[in-house]
């Protein structure tokens, strides 16, 4: 491909290692917070991971409140109740704490805390992002307890409509957290079928990435390695989970595969936004299903890449085909089930999905050109289990 004119943009500050945690009034200290709102989900704020945090937040003598009315799929109300917490209780900065919904909404609650226009009005269409007053962000220090969105490298939030039914991507440079902390230790409680999700949600981020058109070889060559990484690493932290090597591999491809898909996603992600809206399903589970069906309507178009992906991760006759096999069987190897039928999903708002994925962010840098009917077809084939049907 012959070089274009682009534009790149890399992350921010990454402080990792086992124990690190115990840093965050250094992080505190040098973002000058000196009261923050401790965001985290309704499912965290009542484990240890939180406690023994927000003791050290006591212990240095640092005033906080913490806000955990966020749900798996987090709303505009969530935000919206979130920022009135916020200021009403004077807070200075944002702990981001948890895995992609504790994240985003911590995120978007920063963004908007200082924000006159509505949350919506900052979707990721055009330049609305520039209607923002950047005067008006808290800092954040994001700490992922998950190790699959990403979200701690992200400058945007995936919100829920609920009047709309539609999940919408609120985007501003200034919701990129200024320091992230990265402690594996974090993450050793983390349940097998949710490492077994998230991890897959992060090898999609990566494999959409490296498969999305343009030129970005920066972005690539970060997918490539985040890839090889997860399938080394994910099946090991499945099975043991108190593997710190394993689980700070993982944490570590997450956030790579994240700073790959500022080059773009595509179908995969399209149909799994809609399939949250609707059916409130967990983001990564929505994702691992879809893989192999992305992969076989993308084909005619990633050919030459999966070439050289199924040579890095040491596949015989490389190509798309074995890629979407080993897919398959990584799938069986992690329990996640290969239909969407198996996790309670209908056909009742199949041509809805359709259309509403084709209008989602994520499809225009799919890698090659799809309609809605397209995107109808790979919902239908994820949900009766048949990848002969693309």
């Amino acid at each position: 491909m012959i070089p274009q004119n682009t534009n790149w943009n890399f992350p921010t500050a990454i402080w990792f290692g086992n124990g690190r945690i115990k840093e965050i009034i250094d992080a505190c200290k040098q973002l000058n917070i000196q009261n923050p709102l401790f965001v985290t989900d309704e499912g965290l704020v009542n484990l240890a991971i939180v406690k023994t945090t927000t003791e050290i937040l006591k212990s240095a003598g640092i005033n906080f409140n913490i806000y955990s009315n966020v749900q798996g799929n987090p709303t505009g109300n969530n935000v919206t109740e979130g920022v009135s917490f916020y200021n009403k209780n004077g807070h200075d900065g944002v702990i981001a704490f948890g895995g992609g919904s504790a994240m985003d909404a911590a995120k978007t609650i920063a963004f908007m805390s200082g924000q006159t226009l509505p949350l919506w009005d900052f979707e990721d269409i055009g330049a609305n992002w520039k209607q923002a007053d950047v005067n008006g962000i808290a800092p954040i220090i994001a700490i992922p307890t998950t190790a699959g969105t990403g979200s701690e490298v992200g400058r945007a939030a995936v919100i829920l409509d609920e009047e709309q039914r539609s999940k919408k991507i609120i985007f501003h440079p200034g919701m990129l957290p200024d320091i992230i902390i990265s402690d594996p230790e974090l993450t050793v409680g983390l349940p097998p079928h949710i490492t077994a999700w998230t991890g897959i949600d992060a090898m999609v981020h990566a494999m959409e990435a490296y498969c999305a058109p343009g030129y970005h070889p920066m972005a690539e060559g970060i997918a490539i390695e985040a890839i090889r990484i997860i399938a080394k690493y994910l099946p090991i932290a499945v099975a043991d989970g108190q593997n710190l090597e394993a689980r700070g591999n993982m944490l570590t491809a997450s956030s790579m595969a994240a700073v790959s898909f500022q080059k773009g996603l595509g179908s995969i992600h399209s149909v799994a936004h809609q399939l949250g809206a609707i059916y409130n399903i967990q983001h990564g589970l929505a994702n691992s299903i879809l893989l192999p069906y992305g992969l076989k309507q993308n084909a005619s178009a990633i050919e030459e890449k999966m070439v050289h992906l199924s040579t890095v991760l040491g596949l015989d006759n490389p190509g798309t085909d074995a890629i979407i096999n080993y897919t398959l069987d990584l799938r069986k190897q992690l329990n996640i089930p290969h239909s969407l039928r198996e996790i309670d999903i209908d056909d009742k708002y199949e041509v809805e999905i359709g259309l509403a994925a084709f209008n989602d962010p994520s499809t225009p840098s799919n890698a090659k050109p799809v309609n809605a009917k397209d995107l109808q077809d790979l919902f239908r084939a994820a949900l009766d289990g048949k990848l002969e049907n693309l």
